[in-house]
């Protein structure tokens, strides 16, 4: 049996809200609303939504933080929709480095963003099996390197703490859950951004490159993150999960 699609709306403008849920019900989705971080959690303990339309721009906790709380809790997976009144390139970037697996700029068509949130559940179920991010270990060591996955911190042999941006950090959770498995660059972006990449995109190839950098891996002589080309990359360092760290 079809399910239907659960949408949670979080947004402080109490007009916007009603207007999406109206307009999403009546194209066949179950909505939750929320006007702020607060209420956002109470909706979540109630039901798991299958995707989160937040608002970027409300008072107090906004949509960053919240994003950023998502991503590092137990509502990672949940696939998020950010919504903003700015519509500049730096917003857009922030967001999906906090985790945005979309963005939308206000003013809107209510119809883009219906178009927008059945694109993301759709790139998101296209995931082929197996290709899940797990979230048993916390503590996850592969090579010189420990990645706690509770706190994100990447920590090198001398225990030292290198900084990871969100994106970086998914990219890295994926490769660690998927060692020796060749990952094509649109797998890599449905499972670190929920898109697919176009002709032109190599947003990718730059994250990859940047990851690199934080594992001082030699692009050349690759210890961790390999190239192959027409493929994609694998990640080809033995992971241990937490036991085998002691």
């Amino acid at each position: 049996m079809e399910t239907t699609d659960h949408v949670l709306i979080v947004d402080d403008d109490r007009g916007i809200r009603e207007l999406l849920a109206t307009y999403l019900e009546k194209n066949g989705m179950r909505v939750s609303l929320a006007a702020n971080g607060r209420q956002m959690r109470a909706a979540l303990e109630q039901a798991v939504p299958d995707l989160i339309v937040l608002d970027l721009m409300m008072p107090g906790e906004d949509g960053l933080v919240l994003c950023r709380e998502l991503r590092a809790g137990r509502f990672r997976a949940v696939p998020v929709l950010m919504l903003t009144a700015r519509s500049e390139e730096a917003d857009r970037i922030v967001g999906l480095e906090m985790g945005a697996d979309d963005y939308l700029a206000k003013p809107f068509a209510v119809r883009e963003l219906l178009a927008r949130i059945r694109a993301v559940l759709r790139r998101v179920r296209m995931l082929p099996p197996g290709m899940e991010v797990t979230e048993s270990a916390q503590i996850l060591g592969f090579g010189d390197w420990r990645l706690d996955t509770t706190a994100r911190h990447l920590l090198d042999a001398e225990g030292t703490m290198v900084a990871l941006s969100g994106a970086e950090y998914r990219l890295l959770r994926v490769f660690l859950d998927h060692p020796q498995r060749v990952l094509t660059r649109d797998q890599l972006l449905n499972l670190t951004q929920g898109r697919q990449a176009d002709q032109f995109d190599r947003s990718i190839d730059l994250l990859v490159s940047r990851l690199r950098q934080r594992l001082r891996d030699v692009a050349r002589e690759p210890r961790y993150i390999k190239t192959l080309r027409s493929e994609g990359y694998v990640f080809s360092a033995e992971v241990v999960p937490k036991e085998g760290l002691r």
